[in-house]
């Protein structure tokens, strides 16, 4: 497996070694000791998620002021435009973002550890997004941050139509009155 830190060095993109031919292909989505490697820890993931969405649909950016997750993301259908956005006041990139495209076709993954606030753009017709987390959802601990706040000045892509958004996510807090874990 390839790992690739982004700008952001504790995200980091994951490219398994992809087998193919005429039949199709192969590859190992997940191996517990390469992953544990490539973070330099141990990680325990508790709930895997499965999300299908269509062009324009934005998700987040969410994240969880206690009980926060880590996320393993990939996009198996489709393609997305994921991004993570460091929420840790102690670090010296807080209030950054990252983004990545994952799609079906380049089989990447993002690793986002506790600590950041998770958001991805549908940029095909139809996406199926997975993910793994360390942590239960907890919908009473659940907040978001509003995906266009100027102060993040995240580079959304233009997918030809306006966001699709929850009426959560539209009503998301701009990123300097966040409630931010401690």
């Amino acid at each position: 497996m390839k790992v690739t830190p982004t700008a952001i060095p504790d995200v980091l993109i994951l490219e398994p070694k992809v087998f193919g031919d005429a039949r199709g292909f192969f590859f190992e989505s997940f191996n517990q000791k390469v992953f544990d490697e490539a973070v330099g820890r141990h990680v325990e993931f508790v709930q895997d998620n499965h999300s299908r969405s269509a062009r324009g649909v934005l998700r987040g950016l969410h994240y969880q002021i206690q009980q926060p997750q880590g996320k393993l993301v990939r996009c198996v259908r489709g393609a997305v435009f994921d991004v993570a956005v460091d929420i840790r006041r102690s670090s010296t990139t807080f209030g950054r973002w990252v983004g990545v495209e994952l799609s079906e076709d380049n089989h990447r993954q993002l690793w986002i550890p506790e600590g950041f606030a998770h958001g991805f753009l549908v940029v095909s017709e139809v996406a199926e997004f997975l993910y793994k987390t360390t942590a239960f959802y907890s919908p009473t601990h659940e907040r978001c941050i509003l995906w266009s706040d100027p102060e993040l000045g995240i580079d959304w892509p233009d997918t030809g139509i306006a966001p699709q958004l929850s009426g959560k996510d539209a009503a998301g807090s701009r990123f300097d009155g966040a409630e931010l874990p401690s």
